[in-house]
């Protein structure tokens, strides 16, 4: 015989009951603190993930809001700070190591001249670990090497935005071969 979840008194029904956030199975004499559940409804329609015919509509018109959000993706990206900003080189690894080994440095050795743990550098040569911005100016002062590419090529963005107020096709950017 189950058991109230608050009095503890075994009773032969229980009402699911939601008190403060908690849904609780409690008896008559304690369901008054709380509201209600109803088991059966809120299964089949509340749930996220319903596969009943309502949640068809509802997915129906969020598609439809995202493809009319989508139309207006003809407008350009306005350019923010993250444009301007260098990016790690993809190749970072390999330019720290050749740069270390052609001074005749060990990893332990370039770590104690940057005051940086030995563990640091094997992981960077490694490629496990992206250098912290501090990190990656100390190495390139001293191996004298560059670690960043700089901000990404706009060539291809200036095709793109010829500056008419028409929208660009992809005829307008792709070259024949003929």
């Amino acid at each position: 015989m189950p058991q109230c979840e608050m009095c503890g008194a075994t009773k032969s029904s229980l009402t699911t009951v939601k008190v403060e956030g908690a849904k609780l199975d409690l008896c008559d004499e304690c369901k008054d603190f709380g509201t209600e559940v109803r088991t059966e409804s809120s299964s089949s329609g509340s749930t996220k993930y319903s596969t009943s015919s309502s949640s068809g509509k509802s997915s129906s018109s969020s598609s439809s809001s995202s493809s009319s959000a989508s139309g207006g993706s003809s407008k350009r990206r306005r350019r923010d700070m993250f444009d301007d900003m260098e990016e790690l080189a993809t190749d970072y690894d390999q330019r720290v190591r050749e740069a270390r080994e052609s001074r005749g440095l060990s990893q332990q050795d370039l770590a104690g001249e940057l005051n940086e743990k030995t563990s640091l550098i094997r992981k960077i040569e490694r490629g496990d670990v992206l250098p912290s911005d501090d990190v990656r100016k100390k190495l390139e002062r001293k191996l004298d090497v560059s670690l960043t590419e700089g901000p990404s090529d706009d060539d291809d963005e200036s095709e793109w935005s010829s500056g008419s107020s028409t929208t660009t096709t992809l005829g307008d950017v792709v070259k024949r071969k003929d």
